[in-house]
């Protein structure tokens, strides 16, 4: 039986929403039906060629559903679990992952260029980030299912699949966030807002939004932010002025532009630690002089899916959530179909809201 999809029929065409037909699970694989899937900012940067996917292609790498069968060997979850896809699975045998960096795994993405459905006319299909969420139902390697443990209601639970562990991870593995720090948080999208949250978890004593859009200063100051600043060619004097003309402790851009990357690492104190997790295209060129690097000696770095462990993180942010400190509904501004995925990409594209998230 067919399932609807939203299919990307080539590099920066238009969605189509279309019957797609899924095998039976092989040995391995899992079939989830999905509950929900969030937007993310990464599915609109391969549909518009920023990041490189194989197409035709179902997008969507964030989501939670319920298992309706599992193929030979699968044993960690059973017909009616309820799971959180993990779109990186990492393969335990890399040069990254006997290092521990499983968020670097050179083998996580090796299912994305398999063919694993094909449209009613018989085109085949690539699954987008290996978990083709985007569709009500998907079958995926079993390495990419995870069990979501109780006291997660099961829609929200498909933000903590991107947006959340990577909000986190930037926070408390990258950036390391200790209690009493100031951050400055540069974008309040779906990501941004979860390393809000993340930053009051971590105990942070200032917490400063700060986005192109007045509209969002309330989403942020609900996440957990104590300032909102809206971005110009002054930001970094302003975050500086808030913080006693030091600068934050901790610097998070979540929007991949050359020009947040620099005026996040001007906002950082001397002595402080920048960290990018917005993913930009290759012509946002980051410029620093030789001397200011001496000088300010800060850290730059980079932050892939919040250098977490979804295995090991999934519990810590479920307690979270059990425990009332991370709120996920917070994070959704728009709850939408699959007809609703376009017009999300273009309040991305203008700065508008947090995350949107399918329902089905």
């Amino acid at each position: 039986m067919a399932v609807r999809a939203a299919v990307l029929p080539a590099i920066g065409a238009p969605l189509e929403i279309t019957g797609i037909e899924l095998p039976d699970p092989g040995p391995g694989q899992v079939r989830v039906r999905l509950a929900a899937a969030g937007v993310c900012h990464s599915d609109l940067s391969l549909s518009n060629g920023t990041m490189r996917v194989p197409v035709p292609a179902v997008l969507g790498h964030e989501g939670a559903g319920t298992v309706v069968a599992v193929g030979e060997g699968v044993t960690h979850v059973s017909p009616g679990t309820q799971v959180v896809l993990n779109w990186a699975p990492s393969c335990g045998s890399c040069h990254a992952c006997t290092l521990g960096e499983v968020w670097l795994c050179a083998n996580a993405l090796g299912g994305a260029a398999d063919v694993y459905a094909r449209t009613t006319d018989g085109t085949a299909l690539h699954p987008g980030l290996n978990v083709a969420a985007f569709a009500e139902e998907t079958v995926v390697a079993a390495a990419c299912v995870l069990p979501l443990p109780e006291g997660v209601p099961l829609a929200d639970a498909a933000l903590l699949g991107c947006a959340v562990l990577t909000g986190y991870g930037a926070v408390h593995h990258a950036a390391r966030v200790r209690e009493g720090e100031t951050v400055a948080v540069f974008g309040v999208g779906g990501v941004g807002l979860a390393t809000l949250q993340s930053a009051r978890i971590a105990g942070a004593s200032r917490v400063i939004a700060v986005d192109v859009s007045p509209g969002k200063e309330e989403l942020a100051r609900a996440a957990g932010a104590t300032d909102y600043v809206l971005a110009s060619d002054t930001t970094a004097r302003e975050i500086r002025a808030l913080t006693g003309k030091q600068g934050v402790d901790v610097s998070v851009e979540c929007a991949g532009r050359a020009v947040s990357i620099r005026a996040a690492w001007d906002a950082t104190r001397r002595g402080g630690r920048t960290t990018v997790v917005g993913i930009g295209g290759k012509e946002e060129q980051v410029t620093f002089n030789a001397l200011e690097i001496f000088h300010w000696g800060r850290t730059l770095s980079g932050c892939v899916y919040g250098n977490t462990d979804p295995a090991r993180d999934l519990p810590v942010l479920a307690a979270h959530v059990r425990e009332g400190r991370l709120d996920l509904s917070a994070l959704v501004t728009e709850r939408i179909g699959l007809e609703g995925i376009p017009a999300a990409f273009e309040n991305m594209l203008a700065g508008r809201g947090g995350r949107a998230l399918v329902l089905f």
